[in-house]
């Protein structure tokens, strides 16, 4: 099977990688052995024409006329995600959002597993451990922390204005990915991914759409 082109993909279609790889997962565990771009994107809720033009990205995935072979597809799509093995991550703010995502349990969905937490250092969680065994320690050890477990992705979810200054002190410690739930913009340097979480604009994009269905 082709691998990924050289050119980089749309943003769009990056953002749906994880989903076609949730569907293949899905198709594999209902021992469905071929699907078809239309079945693809009825599971998804996107267009057929749309599935075809993003694994086109990736060279010939399918045969017209035999469709797209699902466990071959399931492992492109987990080799590609880095699914293969375990990624570790922690997260930083252990407020409401921080300790709901704590007890998300990303392990059983995928191999993504949560190994460490840290807040200020006089936050009342810090020195405490999960009922997962996730040890939750001060930001002044981060640095220690990141170079000896093995973690180079974060989750963020400190206040607006301690954004920025907690996410250079991850930049710092190694940490070469962040995803944000805080909304602001992170001046970070380009090595560096960063992905976005600003719940309350999708929640108004929900609403939006769910105002022009009335109108």
């Amino acid at each position: 099977m082709t691998t990924e082109k050289s050119n980089p993909i749309p943003r769009a279609t990056a953002k749906r990688l994880s989903l076609y790889y949730r569907i293949f997962k899905r198709f594999n565990s209902e021992n469905i052995e071929k699907a078809n771009s239309k079945q693809i994107a009825e599971a998804i809720g996107i267009d057929s024409a749309t599935v075809r033009r993003d694994f086109s990205y990736f060279g010939e995935l399918g045969r017209r006329g035999f469709g797209y072979d699902v466990k071959k597809l399931m492992n492109f799509f987990a080799d590609l995600l880095n699914d293969t093995s375990i990624t570790n991550v922690m997260i930083v703010g252990v407020g409401n959002m921080g300790k709901a995502l704590l007890h998300y349990r990303f392990h059983e969905r995928n191999k993504m597993k949560i190994v460490m937490a840290f807040d200020t250092d006089d936050h009342p969680d810090v020195g405490t451990t999960t009922s997962d065994g996730v040890q939750i320690y001060g930001i002044s050890e981060i640095k220690e922390k990141v170079q000896s477990g093995d973690v180079q992705t974060a989750i963020l979810t400190v206040p607006s204005l301690k954004a920025q200054e907690v996410a250079s002190v991850l930049v710092k410690a190694g940490i070469k990915g962040i995803l944000c739930f805080s909304p602001v913009h992170l001046t970070l340097p380009k090595e560096v991914v960063v992905q976005y979480v600003d719940l309350t604009s999708e929640l108004q994009t929900l609403l939006y759409f769910m105002k022009k269905k009335k109108s």
